[in-house]
């Protein structure tokens, strides 16, 4: 289909403001409905892609201001192709399990909103659209947190809102300056991804672009120390606002990474490469220590989401193709995964009003189905064999082997932690004697919440035991980026690094 990936931008936007004529008791069938087809458009793009085709597909370019190169640019790859699809799907599910009481017309809109910002984020190929789409994303998430959130949620949606915007300012200079250097070495202007990925720049520039980008994109992450906007943010924001910032919003930060700084910037990248993973270790053993010390369902799993966005960091800077291949497939597990576990803290928060985990015990009893979709989402969590959960970690784990076993060793320390942390919760919410006489009364879950969570559960079992048709277009993809980075890289350890992790993916 032409224009297909306009259809997918746009459409949501303008069913959300059809939304405003729309009576607000249909409203949440209204956006249901949105969802639903804005999701299947996503499986139409799957089925469409050619899988063999490593390079950009559904390209579309329209000049937009022709004197400075700003194009209306898009387009996909393997790399995009995914995240896009679970972008439509948890924004479905979303609104399927949708809790909000108050304002639910309001609601839907600012997620239909929120949605063509974030898909926009993924198609995006000229610099200045994606940074509007990634702008205008905050938006929408500062709304949802303001308006519906908790006792401090006006604190949280600042605090989320400063920090992203600040490191979004100092991408922005890294763009016209990028834009700038175009110009002085071509005559024209571009802001086109696939001009710049031609420039071969020098390596004083490429450090000091590199970290223009890094700041934006590790804040959003959120990389270590940058992170403390982020439980504050899933503390007091509704159910839905931490389902869709964990499953999609943190995914621009390292899809950023992977889309600009690794090939605009090969030998800043691999300089950078052991910094980034000392942070990146950080992330990944400190947070899961203060997940296990958090009494709140719902911290834990944010701190969690803290140390599991650390993994993905690893794989995308292990710079070969297992590596940053599992990074891409991590960000779709823990997509679902964390995002599931917000749902299900939601659940439980909407009978009895409380996340700490004290006031649980004995609940699998009295909430049996409750307790086996939560058990299953926390062995996908903890990285358990034959769960999406266990694919990408695995694979960064074996892609930064190459580059440092200890380090990897420190890493995969999170499993360990992390299962700790995840297990402990699990036995104080769920087992044991029931003791508070609420807790009796509570009811399973209902149709609604079983329609939103069984797909989740399903499609954690079907990618653990069969992720090749998911791996094998992100594997085409992420090869062909490295082999561009390997000729455009200017230093030896740059091509040594690049080389070497190409090669020996290809030797297997």
């Amino acid at each position: 289909m032409d224009y297909i990936l306009s259809i997918l931008v746009f459409f949501p936007a303008i069913a959300g403001l059809l939304g405003f004529v729309i009576d607000k008791d249909s409203a949440r069938v209204y956006g249901i409905t949105v969802a639903a087809i804005e999701f299947l458009l996503s499986l139409w793009l799957w089925f469409s892609f050619d899988g063999s085709n490593a390079g950009m597909q559904f390209v579309e370019l329209i000049p937009v201001i022709p004197d400075f190169g700003v194009n209306y640019y898009l387009g996909v790859d393997g790399i995009s192709l995914f995240i896009i699809l679970m972008t439509t799907m948890m924004t479905l599910i979303g609104i399927m399990s949708l809790s909000v009481k108050e304002n639910v017309k309001n609601m839907i809109i600012t997620l239909l909103f929120l949605e063509m910002t974030m898909v926009g984020v993924f198609v995006a190929l000229d610099a200045i659209i994606f940074y509007l789409f990634w702008e205008l994303s905050l938006v929408p998430m500062l709304y949802i947190i303001g308006a519906w959130g908790g006792a401090l949620r006006v604190y949280a949606a600042v605090k989320f809102f400063l920090y992203t915007f600040a490191g979004s300012l100092i991408m922005l200079v890294g763009m016209l300056f990028m834009a700038y250097t175009y110009h002085s070495l071509t005559g024209v202007w571009s802001f086109a991804l696939t001009d710049w990925y031609a420039l071969v720049l020098p390596v004083n520039y490429q450090m000091w672009l590199f970290a223009a980008f890094f700041v934006g994109f590790a804040i959003k992450v959120p990389m270590f120390p940058f992170h403390t906007w982020l439980p504050y943010a899933h503390g007091q924001a509704p159910t839905i606002g931490s389902v869709i910032l964990a499953a999609v919003l943190l995914k621009m930060g390292t899809y950023g990474f992977v889309r600009f700084s690794l090939p605009l910037f090969p030998d800043a990248a691999v300089f950078w490469i052991t910094p980034i993973a000392v942070l990146s270790i950080i992330m990944v053993i400190y947070t899961a220590m203060v997940a296990y010390a958090q009494k709140d369902m719902k911290q834990v799993i944010a701190y969690s989401s803290v140390s599991h966005m650390g993994i993905v960091m690893l794989g995308i800077f292990a710079m070969n193709a297992e590596g940053i291949g599992g990074s891409v497939f991590q960000m779709l597990s823990h997509g679902i995964v964390s995002g599931a576990l917000f749902m299900l803290v939601g659940v439980i928060y909407d009978r009895r009003h409380t996340k700490m985990m004290d006031e649980f015990g004995g609940i699998a009893a009295i909430m049996p189905k409750y307790a086996v979709i939560f058990g299953i989402m926390l062995m996908a969590s903890v990285g358990l064999p034959l769960t999406i959960g266990f694919v990408g970690e695995f694979l960064v784990l074996v892609g930064f082997y190459q580059v440092s076993p200890i380090m990897t060793v420190l890493a995969g320390t999170s499993i360990i932690i992390g299962s700790v942390y995840m297990l402990t919760l699990f036995k104080k919410s769920f087992f044991g004697p029931v003791t508070k006489e609420e807790n009796k009364v509570l009811k399973d879950l209902d149709a609604k919440e079983t329609w939103s969570l069984v797909p989740l559960v399903a499609i954690v079992i079907w990618l653990g035991i069969y992720p090749k048709p998911i791996l094998d277009p992100i594997d085409n993809s992420v090869k062909a980026m490295l082999s561009f980075m390997d000729e455009k890289a200017i230093t030896q350890e740059a091509k040594d690094m690049i080389h070497v992790a190409k090669s020996t993916k290809e030797a297997k």
